[in-house]
Parts: C-alpha cells; structure tokens; sequence
C-alpha cells in the first residue's frame, strides 16, 4: 500500500529541486557574455600633416593604436625606424605610416628618392612654342617624338621614340598642384628604363624633340613610320636621277658645216665647198 505522505515528501522535493535549477539557469542566462579582446597594436603615425619632401623626425611622428585584429603590412611599430626618411605623398595626421610612403633607406632626399630600382630619370627639353609642355604635370603620360634630317634622305622627317612614359617632374615641381594649376616649363623630367634613356638622349642629339600628350589610361603602343615633310601635302619626293648612265655614252654632237671659200687670182671669180666638222676622231 502507498504511502500517500512518502508521495507529498517527494513531490515537495522535486518542486524544490526544479525550482533551483530553473533559478540557476536564469541566474547563468542573465551574466553577460565575457569576450576575449585581442589587444591593440601601436603604429607610428604622423602627430601632424605632413606634405611630399619633408623630413621624418622624433617630434613629427606618434604612436597610434589600431585594432590587433586588423595587422597593417608595411607599417612602422617604432618612430625610429622611420626617422630621416623622406614623405614622398602627403599624410594626414594619426594615418599610420607606410615602407611605400617613404623614399628608400639611404637614397637621400629630392627627385634621386622617387626613382624606383631599374629606372632613370631623364630630363628633355620641349620647344614652348609646339609642344605642351605648359600642360604637363607629374604623373602625366606622353610619347616623344623628334624632328631631325637624316643623312639618307634629302628632306626632314618626324619619328616617335618613346611612347606612354611617367613625367617624374615638371620643371622643378615634382608633385602636382593641389589646386590643379599647371607651369608653364620646357624641361620636363621622364622616368625611363635603360634602354629609353638611350633612345631619349640619342633623339636630343639629333633635332628637336616634342611632346604628346596621352590619356593616362591609353596604354597602347603602336609602330607608326616616320612622317616625311613631302607626305604632309600627300605626295613624295621621287629618287634623284643619276647624270648618266652606267654602260651607257653621250649622244654625239650634231656636225657643224663650214663654208669655205676660195678666190682665184685674176680671175675675180671664187669657189665654195662644204665640209662637216664633229664627231670623235678615228
């Protein structure tokens, strides 16, 4: 037989017992979830605006924090390893600094700094008249061509040397205006390869060079043949005729008659005979 105050107990027992877990579970429910925070990472940083050609000093540059999570390659962790390098593009402040934002470790400072390995910078003069040199900037894109009077050919003629080539700098300005403003300058620094140094320097020696400005999104390359001035007018100047013939000779002279007239004495009465002078004698 069932003992019906057994059956109370353990049932006031189970309440209790399902009570406290249930308590338990709001009470766990209710704590906020704690997350792991990665620590932040300090990143040297300009502590002002700094403009392309300045200086990196001690007092120029912060430490900036940056989320742990988010690593930034290239960045600096020290204010000293980017001191005495030279801002080759202009920086905000608290923007971290960059290994391509700064010339090369021991290349100095001015144009030298913005040279990358393997190129030249070279530096040509336009003629203000013609060319556009008074709209190029840095950055810009253009072909070079010459004017010159080869030896072989009795006319001049213009030929492209060098196409779809980096202004380095433009006259003495090497980054652009902010407001836009272009100078007016003849001499206009390239960033050439080898090779196009060769080609350019050779082309200033020879005549008078030109620029033509490209779109700098045009990087097309074409073979174009040097333009003669007789092509301008649409027709060209035929070959030059030898004076003569090899194998060949002269035609003869045409013969040239004498009239020689002859007097008899006492007579009063003359004679005339003809005779044909010319030709090569036998």
């Amino acid at each position: 037989m069932v003992n019906p105050r057994r059956v109370l107990i353990a049932l006031m027992l189970a309440l209790v017992v399902s009570g406290l877990a249930t308590w338990l579970a709001a009470r766990k429910l209710a704590t906020p979830i704690q997350i792991l925070k990665t620590a932040d990472t300090m990143y040297a940083a300009p502590a002002h605006e700094l403009q392309a050609g300045e200086l990196l000093k001690p007092d120029s540059m912060e430490l900036v924090a940056w989320p742990g999570t988010i690593p930034i390659d290239g960045a600096f962790s020290r204010t000293e390893d980017a001191v005495g390098r030279e801002v080759l593009f202009p920086l905000e402040k608290g923007q971290p600094i960059l290994e391509r934002d700064l010339s090369a470790p021991g290349t100095g400072t001015g144009l030298a700094s913005r040279i990358p390995d393997g190129m030249r910078a070279v530096a040509l003069r336009s003629d203000e008249v013609v060319g556009v040199a008074g709209f190029l900037v840095p950055g810009s894109h253009l072909d070079v061509l010459v004017t010159y009077h080869p030896e072989s050919s009795p006319e001049f003629q213009t030929a492209t040397v060098l196409q779809n080539v980096v202004v380095l700098a433009a006259g003495h300005q090497s980054e652009p205006d902010p407001a836009g403003k272009t100078s007016d300058v003849t001499i206009v620094t390239l960033l050439l390869n080898p090779e196009q140094a060769q080609r350019a320097v050779l082309a200033s020696a020879q005549g008078s060079i030109h620029f033509v400005l490209r779109n700098g999104e045009d990087s097309n390359l074409t073979e174009e043949a040097p333009v003669l001035i007789s092509q301008l007018a649409g027709h060209s100047i035929a070959p030059r005729r030898a004076a003569s013939v090899a194998g060949t000779s002269p035609a003869p002279a045409a013969p040239v008659r004498h009239e020689i007239e002859t007097v008899l004495g006492g007579s009063g009465e003359s004679q005339s005979t003809g005779a044909q002078s010319g030709g090569s004698a036998q």
